[in-house]
């Protein structure tokens, strides 16, 4: 759990110390498998005048998750927030009581024509344990599931594809637990939860957490990252 309260700045009373999974497998082949503050536009575009898609994911404490999907190159915006739940507009106490129905996720705005649904997956699959139920490292409860939350049958197709054909490859030594469900809704996290480690790269958490999970994640997908 996020359990280690501590003071980091005015407007937030406490930050989570707790072990999000540091699960990378550079060993694992997985893309043979399938075929900033939220990041900066081009100088005069807006999101919505790009052709984009929509992925949301969740791979546990979305801190992590959110720093890195902001790396790959062709993602144009992400956004911490609560999905797949029954109550609206939750806050994240109500979130973290953990019968909301709702997961910590990102949603990510990306261009098809730079980074693919499948290059996203790749991504998701390495950088967590999707076979933990309900858990990452010390994260533990339902809002911390592994979770695919389908926009379209192509995703959704895609998305059991990989999924099975990684249980078949034996990729994990346990059977993969991830979620695949339809997207029904998305509620966008407080302020203070967007763009975390960028903001706060000093605090314990992301120093002893989020950053030795992007020196892992910067090696393994040092060819899908954007240049800084």
């Amino acid at each position: 759990m996020k359990a280690l309260l501590v003071i980091i700045h005015s407007t937030m009373a406490f930050f989570a110390l707790a072990a999000c999974n540091n699960n990378i497998h550079p060993g694992k082949a997985m893309s043979s498998l399938t075929n900033s503050s939220n990041m900066a536009l081009p100088p005069g575009d807006e999101v919505t005048n790009l052709k984009t898609d929509t992925a949301t994911l969740g791979t546990g404490c979305f801190w992590c998750t959110e720093a890195v999907f902001q790396e790959l190159e062709g993602v144009l915006k992400v956004t911490s927030g609560y999905s797949g739940g029954h109550v609206p507009n939750p806050t994240y106490e109500q979130v973290c009581e953990k019968n909301t129905g709702h997961a910590e996720v990102v949603q990510v705005v990306y261009d098809p024509s730079k980074i693919s649904y499948d290059e996203l997956l790749e991504v998701f699959w390495q950088t967590h344990d999707p076979t933990s139920l309900n858990k990452q490292g010390n994260d533990i409860g339902p809002q911390y599931r592994s979770v695919i939350f389908y926009h379209n049958n192509e995703q959704r197709k895609k998305a059991e594809k990989y999924k099975a054909d990684l249980d078949k490859s034996g990729a994990f030594n346990k059977p993969i637990v991830t979620a695949i469900e339809p997207f029904k809704n998305f509620y966008t996290a407080e302020k203070y939860h967007q763009d975390y480690y960028n903001n706060n790269g000093s605090a314990p958490y992301c120093y002893y957490v989020i950053r030795p999970k992007l020196e892992k994640f910067e090696k393994v997908f040092k060819n899908k990252l954007r240049h800084k």
